[in-house]
């Protein structure tokens, strides 16, 4: 007879061997034709044009970072909000001192001017030789 563990391990044992078998079978019945067209760079039905790494501002990821960190600490609101009068007083201190801290860190990061849009472009693309619409004018040119 199984314990409760033993079942775990088995539902976790057949639920891998069923993973498996389906990734096994799909390989071995799928068909493989590959052409030069299929393995080409899907951009939206666009030509690819130019080459795939282009530099973008570091802005946007700060930004997105800093979005990501706070949206994150504030879904731990949400269930406190929920049962914070079970536990009384403590818990509402608590909350405000980590509330407390993402102001701080939200002060830091708008003094900081990470917020910002329009600061001025940094140096290293500011002196970038070609665009990449240059560039991919300059391709569109010599191919027609």
């Amino acid at each position: 007879m199984l314990t409760d563990f033993g079942r775990i391990l088995a539902f976790f044992i057949v639920g891998a061997v069923f993973t498996a078998g389906g990734l096994i079978a799909s390989w071995l019945l799928r068909p493989n034709r590959p052409y030069q067209q299929k393995l080409a760079t899907y951009e939206c039905g666009e030509e690819p044009i130019g080459e795939s790494r282009i530099k973008f501002n570091v802005r946007f990821y700060v930004v997105a970072l800093i979005f990501l960190v706070f949206e994150v600490e504030v879904i731990f609101l949400f269930p406190w909000a929920m049962v914070f009068k079970n536990f009384g007083m403590f818990a509402f201190l608590e909350m405000l001192f980590f509330l407390a801290i993402l102001i701080v860190g939200y002060a830091y990061v708008w003094m900081k001017g990470d917020l910002e849009w329009d600061k001025p472009v940094p140096q290293f693309f500011a002196k970038a030789k070609k665009s990449i619409f240059e560039e991919q004018e300059e391709v569109l040119t010599e191919n027609q």
